[in-house]
């Protein structure tokens, strides 16, 4: 049921582009964040911002399952699905 609602929050073809600010709004957990290494670390509502949209790869088109590249700091970034995402 959570799936149904989160995926209500995104409008049908709504995307973020390179350089928008996005909160996290599902419930992504995470073993590589550096400050809780190998801890199992949630990131809703974790707030950064979009780098990358994977597209293509070597000039040839991909569909990548998480193609949103988010930084959140420093030295941490994560891949997201569009329905993980919400504009800030």
């Amino acid at each position: 049921m959570a799936v149904i609602q989160e995926a209500l929050v995104m409008q049908v073809g709504e995307t973020f582009p390179v350089g928008n600010r996005v909160r996290v709004v599902a419930s992504v957990v995470v073993y590589h964040h550096p400050e809780h290494r190998n801890e199992a670390f949630d990131l809703k509502g974790q707030e950064g911002e979009v780098i990358q949209v994977l597209q293509e790869l070597h000039g040839r088109p991909i569909s990548a399952n998480l193609p949103y590249i988010v930084k959140f700091d420093k030295k941490f970034r994560a891949h997201f699905h569009q329905s993980e995402l919400e504009q800030v």
